[in-house]
């Protein structure tokens, strides 16, 4: 349903768009709204590939785990086994010896006694052949035993291996998504709770600007108090190439009426992100292609309760920036 607003939206955009902005100017918006739209879902698509890619990472280190202590049980059950034929073996062995000596001694006695004693002999060669062959067997299956879990254990390894490769990746980004909140607070000291809010979650950091910081009523005019904060804001971003930054315009939810190149709420978020993005590219050496300005009108609102301060919450630019997963995903593609 939130879908088919923001599309009944859009084409009413357009709509008015083509009665009251030129043609170009409607193709420059069209395209920036195109490019955050795009980088939205790819950005979608990246974190449910990398929480897929480490839910199944850690169901397969478990079911590795696992494997491994079954062979392990299996091992040293053989293990036990086998310990225990070999001491058999040795005392049938043993008795064999003994058997044979007194059958040498015999040989000049009774034959009737030295025949018995030869199919006592007899039968014991038979069961102590019977226990080599078990023995050997046995020593067979424990090789393999041994072979697989070797096999496992090197498996294991590299899977624990990959699993903290990504988790210290993870962790390397979140520090830097901290240490640049960090920056971003020092720099703009003195607005934050006066206007600006400064926020770290789901890996990046959200800097919210209320429209009494930026702009007058209806208008995407900056003023000059908000120039001073853009500025603060630019200098830091331009010390941090590693990160995409998508500036954001919300309106609340009172329709307004069209005015000069203004058409409605949507069209004024749109050109007040546009009005930022050019500030900041405008007064440091923030790189273009790494901004993106996007409006998003009334339909992404901080407070429902459709009050006269909830609705002053939801006018707002949000400055998002989101650190380069580049590293990660090459990581991922190995």
């Amino acid at each position: 349903m939130k879908v088919k607003k923001y599309y009944i939206a859009y084409i009413l955009v357009l709509g008015t768009l083509f009665s009251c902005v030129p043609a170009r100017k409607y193709e420059e918006l069209k395209t920036k709204q195109d490019a955050c739209k795009e980088e939205n879902a790819s950005l979608k698509s990246q974190n449910q590939n990398l929480e897929e890619e480490n839910k199944e990472l850690t169901v397969s280190l478990e079911m590795l785990n696992k494997e491994k202590v079954v062979l392990e049980k299996d091992k040293a059950l053989l293990q036990s086994s086998y310990n225990q034929m070999k001491k058999n073996y040795d005392n049938t062995n043993a008795t064999y010896q003994i058997l044979l000596d007194k059958n040498k001694e015999l040989l000049i006695g009774n034959n009737s006694a030295t025949a018995k004693l030869m199919t006592q002999l007899q039968k014991n060669q038979e069961e102590l052949q019977a226990q080599e062959d078990a023995l050997r067997a046995l020593e067979t299956s424990l090789h393999k035993k041994e072979r697989a879990l070797n096999n496992l254990n090197q498996a294991l390894a590299e899977r624990e291996k990959r699993v903290t490769e990504l988790e210290d990746m993870i962790a390397k980004k979140d520090a830097a998504a901290a240490e640049l909140k960090d920056k971003v607070k020092a720099a703009l000291l003195g607005f934050e709770n006066n206007g600006l809010t400064i926020e770290q979650k789901n890996g990046k950091v959200y800097v919210s600007l209320d429209e009494s910081l930026l702009f007058s009523s209806g208008s995407y005019d900056v003023g000059s108090k908000g120039i001073v904060v853009l500025k603060k804001l630019a200098v830091v971003l331009e010390q941090s190439p590693d990160i995409n930054i998508l500036v954001e315009g919300h309106t609340d939810n009172v329709p307004m009426k069209s005015q000069g190149a203004i058409s409605d709420n949507w069209d004024l978020s749109v050109k007040r992100a546009t009005s930022v993005v050019k500030i900041m590219t405008k007064n440091s050496t923030v790189n273009p292609k790494s901004l993106t300005a996007a409006g998003r009108g009334e339909y992404s609102p901080l407070d429902l309760s459709n009050t006269i301060e909830g609705r002053k919450k939801n006018r707002r630019i949000e400055v998002i920036l989101i650190p380069k997963l580049d590293e990660l995903f090459e990581l991922l593609g190995e």
